[in-house]
């Protein structure tokens, strides 16, 4: 049986193979099973975003945990973060988000989180799946009083809003700043709204009524085009892009540009080493981010520390060193001092209480980070594979190397989608969209 946990928890295509109603039932067993020998209590929390499947995937989760006895509390749609946060408040043995985060509403995904609101280790999601696809633990049926119950808690927005406005500077408002939030129709389409406006912020709020089917689609922080135009429409001082579960948030400030994740971290850490409150002066982010972002932290005595894609390596690297700020070029960004995982709204509202503080506009926090070009190309291919086994495109990414002056070629598989991505990164934005150009064609070729 192949192995169905990805770098960020089960994701494909729901109603299919691993996303089905089947595989959902036999997870949500399992997980019940392992967490109960875990830690001997009797609660599991599932929240979800607002894809049309959520709703399958949520009723089989829930069957497959109440039939080995373990209690369910549903709290419906919430940002992952949020689900993170409740986890941890109600103190419940585990949290299951039932998302696909940026992907199109057709996907879904099934992701854990730790009592402590951390993502599970590799070695539990292991032994769950291991129980989920055994013969012997197919035998395991508590009967009568021993099966579990499902509550739904009310309240779980509030409780997290509420603590999303305590991690909001004390005695500072939002007033007189017009902040426009797209929600991508997903999890956070009232929550984030709700939390600016509470906070003082006249708010224009677009791509905010989800059907199941419009989720991420054209808008959202894959799509900033859709933010750029309405912050220029209705000349607001902020623009905010979340995506479908709202950990991420992609910026744009008064002038229509995007401002994207390592700005971000970079206006982030120079503030917060101005005040002392960096943690061993270093930022933890991926192989993806800017050089640009790298040399500007280095110029302000702030240390970078590189990992593989994927906020689940992020945070062990944080996590293990000591270090309070970290995140991806994507918008997610990670305050370990706020939340366990990234926090798209926890983001937006540290950039504007840098805003208030120093009162400066966005394009001027921004441009203190200064960015190489980048050309990022998607190869869609078949199936996944091991890209040094292809010697042609072994060849295009080393031939692409040595036509780059001080420059960076990265070339990776997706670790949520059967897809090859292509970074390409120097000081000539021409030169650099022909390389990559020129590996993708390669791919598409040999692996398309």
């Amino acid at each position: 049986m192949r192995r169905i946990f990805g770098t960020d928890g089960i994701r494909g295509k729901a109603n299919q193979y691993p996303m089905t109603s089947e595989v959902a039932l036999k997870i949500g067993r399992a997980a019940a099973y392992v967490l109960r020998e875990e830690h001997g209590r009797n609660m599991i929390l599932i929240g979800k975003d607002t894809r049309l499947s959520g709703y399958m995937i949520e009723s089989a989760l829930t069957s497959g945990i109440c039939s080995m006895g373990m209690n369910v509390v549903l709290v419906g749609p919430l940002p992952t973060p949020g689900i993170a946060f409740i986890t941890r408040s109600l103190r419940v043995d585990a949290g299951i988000v039932i998302s696909a985060s940026h992907n199109p509403y057709d996907d879904n995904g099934i992701k854990f989180f730790s009592s402590g609101g951390f993502k599970l280790p590799d070695d539990v999601e292991k032994r769950i799946e291991d129980a989920a696809f055994s013969e012997k633990f197919k035998r395991l049926r508590p009967t009568g009083i021993e099966i579990g119950k499902a509550y739904r808690v009310d309240d779980a927005s509030g409780r997290y809003i509420e603590y999303i406005k305590s991690t909001f500077p004390k005695g500072m408002a939002l007033d007189g700043i017009r902040i426009v939030i797209d929600s991508a129709n997903g999890a956070a389409y009232k929550v984030t709204p709700w939390v600016l406006r509470e906070l003082g912020a006249d708010v224009i709020s677009i791509n905010d009524r989800p059907n199941g089917l419009n989720i991420n689609d054209g808008c959202g922080s894959t799509h900033p085009e859709a933010i750029q135009k309405a912050v220029l429409e209705h000349k607001a001082d902020i623009g905010i892009a979340h995506d479908g579960d709202a950990d991420r948030a992609i910026l744009c400030d008064e002038r229509g540009n995007v401002v994207d994740g390592d700005q971000v971290m970079g206006i982030c850490a120079l503030s917060m080493k101005e005040e002392g409150r960096l943690k061993k002066d270093t930022v933890v982010s991926t192989v993806m981010s800017n050089m640009g972002f790298e040399k500007t932290l280095k110029k302000a005595g702030i240390g970078l520390l590189r990992t593989r894609v994927g906020d689940r390596y992020v945070l062990e690297r944080m996590l293990k060193g000591g270090y309070n700020l970290g995140g991806e070029q994507s918008g997610h960004v990670i305050f370990l001092d706020h939340n366990t995982t990234g926090d798209g709204i926890i983001t937006a509202l540290q950039v504007l209480s840098i805003m208030k503080t120093k009162d400066k506009p966005l394009s001027w926090l921004a441009s203190k980070i200064q960015l190489y070009p980048q050309v990022l190309i998607n190869a869609v291919v078949k199936e996944k594979m091991d890209i040094s086994s292809v010697p042609e495109i072994k060849t295009a990414i080393r031939d692409a190397e040595k036509g780059l002056n001080n420059g960076r070629v990265l070339v990776r598989a997706s670790g949520t989608e059967p897809t090859i991505r292509i970074m390409v990164e120097g000081k000539d934005a021409r030169k650099i969209k022909d390389i990559a150009s020129g590996i993708a064609k390669v791919i598409r070729q040999k692996m398309g």
